[in-house]
């Protein structure tokens, strides 16, 4: 990547052309007489479906932040960076002068005013966005941008000589936003903003393709999707309310206008989705689908389907529906307002480079993480090897020559257990902080004058046993000392049994500290390991989910379910079993299975 050498002088001696299609091309004739293009300037509807793949380098929500500026008289400078669209201050003032959302510095400079910003990213600039709006004879006239990069530097001046312009001097329109897009632009981690000779610009956005940063440690797990790692939306069915890449963005955002959300469906089967090309061929193990501020407008459910694709994809709706996609996550219901973890399907020894995320019908996701490894290119086979040699120069894997295993299902992940995840095998039992996001249909009704609030029957007690087997409901108290055998190196435990109850559902809540003969220490979290019976009459192993549960959360285990024995981590712990039971210890009551595949726990 080479960067493009435009001065000042050079500017001087740019053209604009007008393209039949309402495109603005700037060309610079150079010295040897050959027109080369310096920007091309796009309508917004153009330049919309442009960025829909790109990341918005210079946002805060990456990290992205003002350095340094000329002059802020007016109004600050970090307005430029923010996420939301600037509103009318119309009427307002402060001891300054009137109010903008932007920013604004002092009439009458015989130069020109400057802002340096660091981006949140490195990466290779793209296009930007110099939004002039509210700005209506005070704008800035004029504007040019430069940039360089470098990493390890922290707070470069304003007459660094490493600056190198990139964007000549455009002129700037009131209250309009100004597309450019820039060809073979370089990479970059800081950029300036320069306004001849005053005035205002509302916001500005540096877009462009990030420069990926793994983890250097093959075997480690990390999220593909990431902004940071390299990872990419590519194609999205709809985002009216919410862009799509704002998905693999870090952190869990600010409020619903930093998460991918689409328009209210009217049709019957809707659904939409979001393509999103990883990071680098790898191995999937896990997802992490986060609805943090969508309380009433979340999916009804979702699913992922995973592709091995071998050259860039040029989607279209059709083609994003017809490609040999791989089911990872069968549709699965959502809740509103937190983060589900749900462990992959059908994933193991085979590395995938994009996957596609599908809501039904609509709604939206704030955040998505796709949890696995790097393929290694010298052990994952042919396909690995074809899939990372088309992946650009400047999006390349790093390769290890390490020997890098599939994750197999013998090592099943621990996740943090959610209504959602485990509702196949029964539910659990919890109250919350925020009404608005306990699960759809939930009862919630003040108690005790008002003291309490009181969520109604998350769990219905169930039994079906025999009439003359004399079983009855009752409650009972496990005292459990926490697990010992764990594999201090990779945090492995071995899962040697699962039980399961054919005649009944079985509850199991935590109990506090306390003194006396209660446990002065208790512990705070403790195992959920469960499966589904299988067409032999014992546990479907490719059912097996793990979940870690805190002392806040109980469990209710669906009749037949198979279970490991409670097993507690760090502490003891007492818990209060609610179940039906004949209680002569008979294989009616609890039949118990020894396990003798090697499946090993990987705790959080």
């Amino acid at each position: 990547m080479v960067a493009l050498e435009v001065g000042h002088s050079q500017a001087d001696a740019v053209c604009d052309m007008l393209s039949p299609t309402g495109f603005r091309i700037s060309v610079w004739t150079d010295p040897w007489g050959k027109k080369r293009t310096v920007c091309t300037t796009y309508p917004v509807v153009f330049f919309s479906s442009l960025i829909t793949c790109l990341s918005e380098l210079s946002s805060v929500a990456l990290g992205g932040r003002v350095l340094s500026v000329s002059d802020e008289f007016f109004a600050e400078a970090f307005h430029l960076l923010l996420v939301e669209p600037a509103p009318s201050l119309k009427g307002q003032f402060g001891p300054n002068g009137a109010l903008y959302s932007g920013w604004e510095t002092r009439r009458h400079n015989p130069t020109y005013d400057w802002c340096i910003i660091k981006l949140g990213a490195s990466g290779r600039i793209f296009g930007f966005d110099i939004d002039t709006t509210n700005f209506n004879g005070n704008e800035a006239p004029e504007a040019s941008i430069e940039a360089f990069y470098d990493p390890l530097s922290n707070a470069p001046e304003s007459t660094d000589i490493r600056w190198t312009e990139i964007l000549p001097k455009v002129k700037l329109g009131p209250s309009s936003r100004h597309l450019f897009t820039i060809p073979n632009a370089p990479s970059a981690t800081f950029v300036k903003l320069n306004m001849f000779p005053d005035g205002g610009i509302a916001r500005f956005r540096v877009y462009g393709h990030v420069q990926a940063v793994m983890p250097e440690e093959p075997t480690e797990l990390f999220d593909l999707a990431h902004v940071f790692a390299g990872g990419r939306v590519e194609f999205v069915s709809d985002q009216h309310f919410g862009i799509g890449s704002n998905l693999i963005l870090p952190g869990r955002g600010t409020n619903m206008g930093d998460g991918w959300e689409t328009k209210r469906s009217r049709l019957p089967g809707h659904k939409d989705w979001v393509i999103i090309r990883l990071a680098a061929p790898g191995f999937l193990e896990q997802v992490e689908l986060d609805t943090a501020h969508f309380k009433g407008n979340f999916p009804e459910s979702c699913e992922i389907h995973a592709l091995a694709s071998m050259s860039d994809m040029n989607w279209t709706v059709e083609r994003s529906e017809s490609e040999n996609w791989t089911l990872i996550l069968p549709r699965t219901k959502l809740g509103p307002h937190r983060q589900h973890y749900f462990q992959l399907e059908n994933v193991e020894g085979t590395p995938f480079t994009h996957i596609k995320l599908t809501i039904h019908p609509d709604g939206g996701l704030k955040r998505v993480r796709i949890i696995g490894r790097r393929a290694d290119v010298g052990t994952a086979g042919v396909l690995a090897v074809q899939v990372a040699s088309v992946l650009r120069e400047a999006d390349s894997v790093p390769v290890s020559n390490s020997s890098i295993k599939p994750v197999f299902k013998t090592t099943i992940p621990v996740l943090p257990l959610t209504p959602e995840a485990f509702m196949p095998f029964g539910q659990v039992i919890q109250a919350y902080n925020d009404h608005t996001a306990v699960p759809k249909g939930t009862m919630i009704t003040p108690a005790n004058a008002g003291t309490a609030n009181k969520f109604h029957k998350l769990a219905l007690l169930a039994a079906t046993y025999p009439d003359n087997t004399g079983a009855t409901t009752g409650l009972s108290v496990y005292r459990c000392q926490p697990l010992k055998d764990v594999n201090e190196k990779d945090k492995t435990t071995a899962l040697a049994a699962l039980e399961r109850h054919s005649f009944t559902n079985q509850a199991f809540i935590p109990m506090g500290s306390g003194q006396g003969e209660g446990l002065v220490d208790s512990g705070h979290r403790y195992l959920v390991v469960v499966a589904k019976n299988g067409e032999d009459d014992r546990p479907d192993l490719k059912t097996l989910r793990a979940f870690v549960a805190s002392a806040a959360q109980g469990i209710v285990y669906d009749t037949g379910i198979w279970h490991q024995p409670m097993t507690v981590l760090d502490k003891a712990l007492d818990f209060t079993c609610v179940e039906t039971q004949i209680g002569n210890g008979s294989k009616e009551d609890c039949e118990v299975v020894q396990l003798e595949n090697g499946i090993r726990l990987r705790l959080p």
